[in-house]
């Protein structure tokens, strides 16, 4: 998918800036320690281990697109609950990157 991998950007780079649109309903990926801290150098195996994730993840989610067009009879399953809490009725999720972003800019503006 043309989404750049993280941990392949130079030690030396300038820290990324606040972007808060998506792409086709995706997160982008955001390194938080690239904001708060940019001077922060990386060792190699740090890099290593987030492009093993990173690869990891992007095998997961292309398992899961096969299995709902229907290309594998086997894969990743999610879970969805077959009886809903009647506790959570007019329960409404919160998307955290969105309000971490937003307590990141309330702090900047006071």
């Amino acid at each position: 998918r043309g989404r750049p991998q993280p941990g392949l950007w130079p030690p030396a780079s300038p820290a990324q800036k606040l972007v808060f649109n998506r792409v086709n309903g995706k997160r982008p990926p955001l390194l938080l320690q690239q904001i708060s801290a940019p001077e922060e150098c990386y060792t190699l195996a740090h890099e290593e281990n987030v492009r093993f994730v990173y690869e990891a993840w992007q095998q997961v989610e292309q398992q899961l697109d096969g299995s709902r067009s229907g290309e594998s009879a086997c894969g990743p399953v999610q879970y969805v609950e077959k009886t809903p809490n009647p506790g959570l009725k007019n329960f409404v999720p919160i998307d955290l990157e969105e309000w971490w972003a937003q307590q990141f800019l309330a702090k900047i503006e006071n």
